[in-house]
């Protein structure tokens, strides 16, 4: 039997050699994904590296016979620990997806949300760069901060037009809220640690890609409070709505649910990075936006969606208010404020890498729900229960 990577070419019809792969933040979301995807199509090898590995457990708790010297865990914080150089040493290429990223931390934790993102980052840029090691730093979306068109009078017609809205990454203003609104910390460690990465490239040769998430959704994303995360915890807007149909809650849309945002689904996404890795001559130097413009919906409208979708995969009808209202203060606190819409533009990742997302929207959600659902429905019950007996 031929190994996974035999016949493996690159975009330009060069063989594909197999790469050891330093992944930092290798037990999350799309880590996870990432792993199973090298794992299953590739023969790339993988340190993962992680404080967590509930999520990879099945790669590497142990490794299944068909991966061994595959794959290996490494339980460690890259906060404080001497292991990190070695490691990123042993590597051809380092991915860091390590992050604080769910916005009620960046109002009430900023300072842990501008370490992780930026004084933590800072080493694994330092080694990548001493050692000469290429480096695909995952960053975010929401680098690029309030649209241009946010500024103008709500019935604008420039508003509609594309080039006051569209998020391009060679064009795009950065644009942020004032200092006192703390949401805005993660987006300026983040836009902070891009600057050191490219001006690396641009002083001392490092090789690196660039990498803004949009609304990365599927399976193992995020947690359910008091199930795999903690009871007060707010995970991010689907976990969040997930969440509340799990437990038969009317769904909570922060100042109306008017945000726009685009989704795009995980193993589209993990499809793109893939490309990086195996195409350094295509996608070294540039930032690219992995999103889903197709998928554009208000947070309301997304909220509508999900009730119908999960009514179809539960079998439970929706509750007859499934929706409440609530302002942005009540529900992160104060100093919170948002972007009015994230639409990528995706001409970049498109002509160095001819990706194009394929997943619609309704069916990315039945996919992550029907998982959300057999994974959390019965463990929901059983922690409301405990709770209420307790009360």
């Amino acid at each position: 039997m031929s190994s996974p990577a035999a016949a493996r070419l690159d975009l330009d019809g060069n063989p594909v050699a197999p790469l050891t792969i330093c992944m930092i933040g290798a037990g999350g979301f799309i880590g996870s994904h990432l792993c199973e995807k090298l794992m299953a199509e590739t023969a790339h090898v993988v340190l993962a590296v992680d404080v967590y590995c509930d999520k990879i457990r099945h790669l590497v708790d142990p490794a299944p016979p068909h991966l061994a010297g595959r794959i290996s865990f490494h339980r460690l914080n890259i906060k404080n620990d001497s292991r990190l150089e070695g490691l990123i040493k042993m590597a051809d290429l380092t991915i860091n997806l390590a992050a604080i990223c769910t916005p009620a931390d960046y109002n009430t934790r900023p300072l842990d949300t501008i370490y992780s993102n930026f004084i933590d980052a800072l080493p694994v840029v330092k080694y990548c760069s001493e050692n000469n090691k290429r480096l695909i730093h995952f960053s975010t979306c929401e680098v690029y901060g309030k649209t241009i068109g946010s500024f103008l009078p709500k019935d604008h017609p420039l508003r509609k037009e594309p080039e006051f809205y569209v998020l391009k990454e060679d064009e795009s203003p950065c644009i942020f809220g004032p200092i006192m609104k703390q949401r805005w910390s993660y987006a300026c460690a983040k836009q902070l640690i891009e600057r050191l990465v490219f001006a690396e490239g641009a002083e001392n040769g490092l090789e690196f890609t660039i990498v803004r998430p949009f609304n990365w959704i599927g399976p193992r994303m995020d947690f359910i409070p008091g199930v795999d995360g903690p009871s007060e915890g707010v995970p991010r807007v689907l976990a969040c709505f997930s969440n509340n149909l799990l437990r038969r809650e009317p769904l909570k849309l922060v100042d109306g649910g008017q945000s726009q945002r685009t989704f795009v689904y995980i193993k589209d996404a993990i499809e793109a990075v893939v490309l990086m890795i195996e195409n350094p001559a295509r996608a070294n130097g540039h930032i690219f936006n992995v999103g889903n413009p197709n998928n554009e919906v208000t947070v309301r409208e997304l909220a509508q969606l999900m009730t119908e979708v999960y009514a179809n995969v539960s079998g439970e009808a929706p509750l007859d208010e499934p929706m409440i209202d609530m302002s942005s203060s009540q529900f992160y606190g104060e100093g919170y404020d948002d972007s009015d819409k994230r639409i990528p533009d995706m001409t970049i990742i498109n002509k160095q890498l001819g990706w194009n997302p394929k997943t619609p929207l309704k069916d990315l959600l039945e996919t992550t729900l029907t998982y959300q659902h057999k994974t959390y429905k019965e463990a929901v019950k059983r922690q409301m229960s405990q709770a209420s007996a307790s009360s």
